[in-house]
């Protein structure tokens, strides 16, 4: 379970990490007293943790900020719709799971790819921590191999945004994790 001392340490410890050439969420305009916006409906501290990639880019944070400090997360975007599926197989809500992700800063564009040694600086002085020996889901290639890096025990499973399969098979392979 994430104690509340440690998230409020965690809170400051992402509001400081910085990387050039990505925004922060104060930069975007949807800092708010959270580790990730998604704990405004996934931030059970004693919950499963899905770990994704990152959250957003900085201009679809920006264009979207009022649903994102309101929701924490797009209700439309494929990722979502896969999550709230996979929940739904599993017979879980939102506020069930801890989701956080493996970097915690914003790139300039959607689907950028993010350098491993700035996901591993992220994840070493954020993510690793939150976990607090939960059971873990890595959504996706990036986050895996994170928690591999960090010897954290996964269940691997696509991202939800992935190509090249249904939205149904991805959030099979999801809700299964979850029951584990």
């Amino acid at each position: 379970m994430l104690a509340p001392e440690e998230r409020t340490r965690l809170i400051a410890a992402r509001r400081s990490f910085t990387r050039p050439g990505y925004d922060t969420y104060a930069d975007a305009g949807v800092e708010g007293d959270y580790i990730t916006p998604y704990h405004l409906t996934c931030g059970n501290p004693a919950g499963r943790v899905l770990i994704s990639y990152n959250w957003l880019d900085a201009p679809t944070a920006r264009a979207h900020r009022d649903t994102l400090k309101r929701l924490g997360m797009l209700p439309q975007m494929l990722f979502n719709r896969v999550l709230d599926l996979a929940l739904g197989l599993a017979g879980l809500a939102r506020g069930a799971v801890y989701l956080t992700h493996a970097f915690h800063l914003l790139p300039a564009s959607r689907s950028a790819t993010v350098p491993a040694s700035d996901v591993e600086a992220s994840f070493d002085a954020i993510t690793r921590h939150e976990v607090a020996g939960r059971p873990v889901v890595a959504l996706g290639q990036v986050a895996s191999h994170a928690c591999t890096r960090f010897s954290i025990a996964h269940h691997a499973v696509p991202h939800p945004s992935a190509r090249g399969l249904s939205m149904r098979a991805k959030a099979r392979a999801i809700a299964k994790a979850l029951g584990t």
